[in-house]
């Protein structure tokens, strides 16, 4: 009987890891899928409206909405919000967690109505404060598009929070494909109305997108039987949990934002295009971050902050260091590979598309510097919720001060003698100390966590991302020699191999290393297969 029941719950144990496992690649997936999406409508608007203007407009047009929903719904949000319902729901007490749910998002969608009122009525004031557009009739569309932008912060915003309650529920795939819906209906609608409506056609699409990115939740929250309460409890004691949450986060993530301010001042001081060089480096070094990091994140989180609720602290670590160990394991080969094609990767990006070598190397440059913090923002992911689970929210915050003033200290030395260079590395040094003190102060908090076998994980990743390393740059090296370069068809296939070979390379000394992330992702692809 005893064998029995621990071997049960020996698979119960697996079961959730393994259904994390999916549920961060089905985030991995979509996330993928929805950069790729946009990519291809940013292309869409840049091939149609090619005078430029347009483009400007519609992307200026993004700004005040954009600054509203990241206000009431950003990454703060979710932070506060998840710890709180999904401790109602692992206890069972349902009623709670649909008052407190009900009254953020009363509050939300009430805050939205009066910032969007405000915002449409102020719009020509807020452009002209912005921008600085001088002809007229592009103030006057940027003005129009803005005020129609303001009707998808009210969709973005609802749909922001049924994200966050669907999450709670294990719910991944159909958040996550809102966001894919979300920019094939810009692409769609943009292409039927632009020969009408012009740029307003795109716009309107992104207004149709975050309805249909909104009405995707709806039934998922049906199906789970969450139960909307039309009331606003502001005295009810998870409420005011999540406010205390709430605050903190929203002064940890504006830290995160003065460290790329910070770098952009230093930058304005430097040689022309310097600034354009480092926001491009750095965009693309987060790709991986956004894609893997933050996948993994979010589908560990609900898991922890229930383990949490019923007091299951080893359950808890154990899900903390399964996404660190899985997240260094992503993201280190992606940070050597990057640097390794940094030059070819840039190159099919952006030349021939009004950017010009010198600018290219300057990118490429940029973005190998950047490479070296990757895993450091990508830890981040994980160690930020791991406070959050156990409903800190303050540590974070402080510690982020503290990485703040060694960024502005370490750009202020570096810029000087490595220019551009220095600022991306001050910004690098700043994301490894961040994970470092995050990880140190977190273990004093909630005890060992792993460590001995985070950190042979880690060398192991390290042995097996540097030998990648070497065999991509090689391959990328002989490309050069022996073949022309000139056509963008052979710099994203130059690209294509170097990724290819990177991942056999990386795969085979994983599993020669018998590591046991690979035997884990080995282990789902074998039971997808023979289901």
């Amino acid at each position: 009987m005893y064998k029995a029941k621990h071997t049960a719950k020996a698979i119960n144990k697996r079961k959730r890891g393994n259904s994390v496992f999916q549920a961060a690649g089905i985030l991995m997936i979509t996330m993928m899928l929805s950069r790729v999406l946009g990519f291809v409508r940013d292309i869409t608007i840049s091939s149609i409206f090619s005078a430029g203007r347009y483009a400007d407009v519609y992307t200026a047009a993004f700004t005040i909405p954009d600054l509203i929903y990241f206000a009431l719904v950003g990454g703060a949000l979710s932070s506060a919000f998840i710890p709180v319902f999904s401790g109602y729901l692992a206890n069972h007490k349902e009623e709670d967690a649909y008052i407190v749910a009900s009254t953020i998002l009363n509050l939300v969608s009430i805050a939205a109505l009066v910032l969007i009122a405000l915002g449409m009525i102020f719009t020509p004031q807020l452009v002209d404060l912005l921008f600085q557009f001088e002809d007229e009739e592009t103030i006057a569309l940027t003005i129009l598009l803005t005020r129609v932008m303001f009707a998808q912060c009210f969709f973005m915003c609802l749909a922001g929070i049924s994200q966050g309650i669907l999450q709670c529920y294990k719910e991944f795939a159909i958040p996550a494909f809102g966001a894919v819906v979300y920019n094939i209906a810009i692409i769609v609608v943009g292409l039927l109305l632009h020969q009408k409506f012009g740029i307003l056609g795109f716009t309107l699409g992104v207004v149709v997108g975050s309805m249909l990115n909104l009405a995707m939740q709806i039934p998922a929250m049906v199906r789970y039987q969450f139960k909307y309460r039309p009331v606003i409890d502001l005295h009810h004691p998870g409420v005011k949990k999540f406010f205390l949450l709430f605050m903190p986060v929203i002064l940890g993530l504006s830290m995160n934002e003065l460290n790329l301010i910070v770098s952009q001042a230093l930058a304005s001081g430097l040689s022309e295009g310097t600034i354009y060089a480092l926001k491009q480096a750095q965009r693309i070094m987060m790709l991986p971050v956004g894609i893997f990091a933050a996948s993994i994140g979010l589908s560990v989180f609900p898991t922890m902050t229930s383990h949490v609720a019923r007091g299951e602290m080893a359950e808890y670590k154990q899900h903390l260091t399964m996404g660190l160990r899985t997240i260094i394991f992503i993201t280190l080969p992606a940070a050597v590979g990057l640097a390794a094609l940094s030059h070819p990767v840039v190159r099919a990006m952006y030349l021939q598309l009004e950017v010009t070598p010198a600018q290219v190397d300057m990118i490429a440059v940029c973005l190998v510097f950047y490479c070296i913090g990757l895993v450091g923002y990508s830890a981040q992911q994980i160690l930020n919720r791991g406070f959050y689970a156990v409903e800190d929210t303050k540590s974070p915050v402080l510690i982020n001060v503290f990485v703040l003033v060694f960024n502005i200290v370490a750009s202020f030395l570096l810029v000087g003698p490595l220019e551009h260079r220095g600022l991306a590395m001050a910004y690098s040094l700043s994301g490894l100390l961040s994970m470092v003190v995050l990880g140190v102060f977190l273990r004093r908090k909630i005890g060992p966590y792993g460590g001995r076998a985070l950190l042979k994980s880690a060398l192991q990743s390290i042995i097996a991302s540097v030998v990648m390393g070497i065999a991509v740059y090689a391959a990328a090296a002989g490309m050069e020699q022996v073949l022309d370069m000139s056509s963008k068809l052979m710099q994203i296939g130059q690209v294509c191999v170097g990724v290819g070979v990177g991942v056999m390379v990386y795969a085979v000394m994983v599993i020669a290393m018998k590591m046991e992330e690979a035997q884990q992702v080995l282990r789902i692809v074998k039971r997808k297969l023979h289901r």
